[in-house]
């Protein structure tokens, strides 16, 4: 049955959750949970993760299917996915940063992760996977893999997560990045001041640019707290979704 008026203004926007490197969308459970026992309709997307044109039309894909409002929300390399991938996408509300690139056209991930001092992801990855196509899969060590990625998830779930890994491109990281949607997008930004990934430093001065509406750091985080620290991130993500009415 179609809702009209009061119940249609009562639905709340549907949450798009986008994964990033060496990640996979069960990343996101317990945000999920926490949303989902709040009423908001959640869809976690597979990112690819082998570059940001092709996943952010892939994430837009997925956008173009869903009706009513959206909140999305990317971790990582999934911030330069959803910077794109919500151009032309009216009922993209919010867009929510957790932990994640917020570049600007023709910026990489790995322009913004050395931008500022303090990344020490490079010397923890393993030897790259050779593609048919002659590019490179990255994989973050699994020895490495808490201490560099996840130093605040208890260690047995950090070494499931190691295990599931999903490695992304090498030309992903480096590819420039199109048109920005927090141009005209409203933004929130959540990170780590432990984040051995993304230096804060950096994470601090894209929200600032971003001209984000609020900026949340959790003391001792790690690069995964949408893992360590799931009801910080939820609960930004519903205010970002409340301030979007």
């Amino acid at each position: 049955m179609a809702l009209s008026g009061p119940a249609m203004a009562d639905q709340k926007p549907t949450v798009v959750l986008v994964h990033g490197a060496f990640a996979e969308s069960n990343s996101w459970n317990g945000v999920v949970k926490d949303l989902e026992a709040d009423g908001y309709p959640v869809v976690g997307a597979a990112n690819p993760l082998r570059s940001v044109k092709g996943d952010a039309a892939y994430v837009s894909s997925i956008l173009a299917g869903i009706k009513g409002p959206v909140i999305l929300v990317g971790h990582s390399y999934g911030g330069s996915v959803i910077s794109n991938a919500a151009n032309g996408h009216d009922n993209v509300k919010a867009l929510v940063y957790v932990a994640a690139f917020a570049p600007e056209a023709g910026e990489s991930a790995a322009d913004l992760s050395g931008k500022f001092p303090g990344s020490t992801l490079a010397p923890t990855l393993a030897a790259p996977v050779t593609l048919p196509d002659g590019g490179h899969d990255l994989y973050i060590e699994q020895s490495k893999f808490r201490s560099q990625f996840a130093a605040d998830v208890p260690a047995a779930e950090a070494k499931l997560m190691a295990a599931g890994q999903r490695p992304i491109t090498e030309a992903a990281l480096k590819e420039p990045a199109g048109e920005p949607a927090w141009k005209k997008i409203p933004s929130w930004f959540v990170y780590g001041d432990a984040d051995k990934n993304i230096p804060a430093a950096a994470m601090a001065w894209m929200a600032e640019r971003a001209k984000a509406k609020d900026t949340v750091v959790v003391k001792g985080a790690s690069h995964v707290l949408m893992v360590s620290h799931p009801d910080t991130v939820a609960k930004l993500i519903e205010k970002a979704a409340a301030s979007s009415k």
